[in-house]
């Protein structure tokens, strides 16, 4: 009845408290007269036989407060709306009224992401939960609640200290949410939006991301997700490292006409970050994803995952190749007068030994003819050769010592795509 339901929704809350994960005992119906709630160290566990008399009483009377034909204090509403979320977590209604009481300074939006991270554990693809933990990140990023995040959840005084546990804690929840449900795609789109909005894809925490989740992928082969998030990392990296070092550059230009101008603590800040992310060797990080493949293709056989991951690295390095020779393209031009070079553009204070090699003789129409440097360079192999030809030799060597049809296969596939690749 009516009482017995509500005995059941007071003590599963007092059983949330503390705990880290929950799960349903299969019991059809009650053997015992005791409380369907059993707590064992950090764990609850509800008889399944109550799930269907608890589960319809906490969602009428929420249903009856929305609808102003039942009155509901805000202790009872956090209460039922964590009962009712903890049995089912997809459930928008409940969700939203939390969302009110978080705006309304009722409730602390810390016990929100707790209360979404044990529902996570029985519930781990849950999209409703997912979502409504990213609005309450956001929230506490916000300006404005950081004042209250001190006071009410004690997280530190210092806002960089707050975000790195708020990351961090974040990273757990989503390798915890990924090793329960295969290919969990709505924990690893949280952990990507979670590196863009409270990382801000800084390049310390994406090579971290980067090393932590290497031991994960060789666990997991068959996760394509997983992998798409290692591509998410490199892309990234790639992105973002090529485009500080051109802005360093650019600083240690500006320094050379400025000097005697005193540097801020913000462009200190600033040019240790381009120092930091300077250091990072893209071309070995790529190498080392491609023998991390290698070393999985060979261990486990007829896993389709590895060989569309291996695809998309040798895209990024080919990529990457180009990316870096452009800076050599457009940093420098030739006046088409006397033939000296132009740099009218602050980018282009390079030396004449540098200038970039007119190969097709596309920036000169007189200059149609090869010089023996062009030709030179011409016969020189290029990065994108030495590249093709170590794939053709891996995928020879599994195509002549493997014995499974799909690893076959997949190789063969695999060849066929790097036959068309330079026409991409």
């Amino acid at each position: 009845g009516e009482e017995g339901s509500s005995e059941l929704c007071v003590a599963l809350q007092e059983g949330v408290r503390g705990i880290d994960e929950i799960g349903l005992i299969p019991c059809p119906e009650a053997r015992y007269n005791r409380s369907p709630i059993v707590l064992v160290q950090n764990k609850l566990g509800v008889e399944s036989w109550c799930v269907k008399f608890l589960l319809p009483y906490v969602h009428n009377k929420l249903l009856h407060y929305r609808q102003r034909k039942q009155w509901l204090n805000k202790d009872e509403l956090i209460d039922v709306t964590c009962t009712l979320l903890l049995l089912n977590p997809d459930f928008t209604t409940a969700w939203n009224v939390r969302k009110e009481l978080i705006l309304s300074g009722t409730l602390n939006p810390l016990k929100d992401l707790h209360l979404g991270k044990l529902a996570l554990t029985k519930f781990p693809k849950s999209p409703e939960t997912w979502i409504h933990r990213r609005w309450v990140l956001q929230q506490l990023i916000q300006e404005n609640s950081l004042p209250t995040l001190v006071n009410k959840g004690n997280m530190g005084t210092v806002p960089t200290e707050r975000i790195q546990r708020l990351v961090q804690e974040e990273m757990d929840v989503c390798c915890k949410a990924a090793g329960r449900y295969p290919s969990n795609y709505n924990a690893w789109s949280h952990r990507i939006w979670v590196l863009q909005h409270l990382g801000k894809l800084r390049v310390k925490i994406l090579l971290d991301e980067l090393s932590s989740t290497k031991y994960w992928v060789s666990m997991h082969v068959s996760d394509h997700s997983g992998f798409h998030y290692r591509q998410f990392l490199i892309k990234s990296l790639t992105g973002r490292t090529v485009a500080d070092n051109t802005v360093l550059v650019q600083n240690q230009l500006v320094n050379q006409q400025s000097s005697s101008l005193p540097t801020d603590e913000e462009n200190e800040a600033a040019e240790a970050t381009c120092t930091e992310e300077q250091r990072v060797d893209l071309s070995q990080l790529l190498e080392e994803e491609l023998e991390l493949c290698t070393d999985l293709i060979d261990t486990y056989p007829g896993h389709e995952t590895l060989w569309c991951h291996r695809r998309h690295v040798f895209y990024l390095q080919h990529h990457l190749n180009n990316k870096l020779l452009l800076p050599n393209v457009w940093l420098t031009s030739v006046d088409s007068s006397d033939g000296t070079l132009n740099n009218s553009h602050p980018s282009t204070a390079v030396s004449h030994g540098t200038q970039a090699m007119d190969v097709d003789g596309l920036h000169d129409s007189s200059k149609q003819g090869y010089t023996q440097e062009t030709k030179r360079l011409k016969r020189a192999p290029t990065q994108d050769s030495l590249g093709l030809e170590m794939e053709y030799r891996f995928i020879d060597k599994v195509l002549s010592t493997c014995r499974d049809v799909e690893q076959a296969r997949f190789a063969t596939a695999y060849k066929k795509w790097l036959v068309n690749f330079p026409s991409q």
